[in-house]
């Protein structure tokens, strides 16, 4: 049987101590990579923004990690984008890349082997490259276009070897990028919208009013209805809620069952018509709206349905419950 007795080292580390060292450390590389954004930066900016193609990105090992994402935070902010892993672009996966495109290369240390192997023939298909390292001696950064550079900066590994304050600052950089260009783009939320469709987020800013209303069967009444007339519209609706127009069918007015409580509580007659009982200029909105702005709007004023108004004649009729079963929140 092999001895499973922890090292007594291991017990007594402050790991706390530790990892808000780490953390420390991975602070002053951001800090350090603060003073690296200059003209280079504005440059990286400028070509991105005048690709015609899309942006790949390319990175071996951890470097590749951080790749992917910066490729996806790209994608998903207005910059086409995807990432290109350089082992396998050695292999085939080059005619990923065409003229038109721009490269981002990552390379800690610029010496990267599998991307060196790939610099002849983006050179020769005249692709600019924009390089990401430590600092401009490796190979990569001097056969970049653009060479942006990082800092030199310690890792928050102990041993100096595992990719920590690195990839942090390489991450930063790379959000750095597509925050910059989504404000050049003037990329608004529902372009993001367009491309994240899936989920809570996607249904809150994708859904509008008009795609969860109620539009048949709507209860209607004129405002000389009687009570108890109206109480039979309401029933057959089943919305809680009656909808009173004028003679032009236009919105004048709304009955909820609230209402009817607080009428009946003071033995209101039932002959007594819709314009005498009803609540004048009710919320409204249109069929254009957020969902999520509608819920903003029905929780403001305490009310549970709104109606839906085209040109001031009714459209439909929302309520919270609606937007609830639409996952709108």
């Amino acid at each position: 049987m092999n001895d499973q007795t922890p090292n007594t080292a291991d017990l007594d580390t402050d790991f706390i101590s530790v990892g808000l060292t780490a953390i420390n450390t991975e602070q002053e590389a951001l800090a350090l990579l603060k003073d690296e954004l200059d003209e280079r930066f504005v440059q990286a900016c400028q070509a991105i923004l005048a690709c015609r193609g899309r942006v790949v990105v390319t990175g071996m090992g951890k470097s590749g990690h951080i790749g992917r994402k910066i490729a996806a935070t790209l994608a998903s902010t207005g910059t086409p984008a995807f990432f290109m892993h350089p082992g396998e672009a050695g292999h085939g996966d080059l005619g990923m890349l065409v003229q038109g495109d721009v490269l981002i290369a990552i390379s800690n240390s610029g010496q990267s082997d599998e991307i060196k192997m790939l610099i002849p023939v983006v050179k020769q298909l005249g692709i600019p490259l924009i390089s990401i390292s430590r600092d401009r001696r490796g190979f990569l950064p001097k056969s970049a276009n653009i060479a942006l550079t990082l800092g030199n900066f310690e890792e928050a590994c102990p041993l100096g070897l595992a990719p920590t304050s690195s990839t942090t600052a390489t991450l930063a950089l790379g959000d750095a990028l597509a925050v910059a260009l989504l404000h050049a783009r003037g990329f608004t939320s529902n372009d993001f919208a367009l491309s994240h469709p899936a989920g809570a987020l996607g249904r809150k800013l994708l859904t509008r009013v008009k795609d969860v209303m109620h539009t048949e069967n709507l209860p209607v009444v004129r405002a000389d209805t009687s009570l108890d007339k109206a109480l039979l519209v309401m029933t057959g609706g089943r919305l809680g809620l009656a909808v009173v127009v004028d003679e032009q069918d236009g919105v004048v007015g709304i009955f909820t069952d609230g209402d009817l409580r607080r009428k009946l509580a003071d033995n209101v007659s039932l002959s007594a018509p819709m314009n005498t009982l009803m609540t004048k200029h009710p919320k409204h909105t249109t069929g254009e709206m957020r969902a999520s702005d509608a819920l903003t709007l029905m929780n403001e004023h305490a009310i549970s349905q709104l109606l839906v108004l085209d040109n001031g004649r009714l459209a439909g009729v929302i309520s919270i419950h609606d937007l609830l079963k639409a996952g709108v929140s």
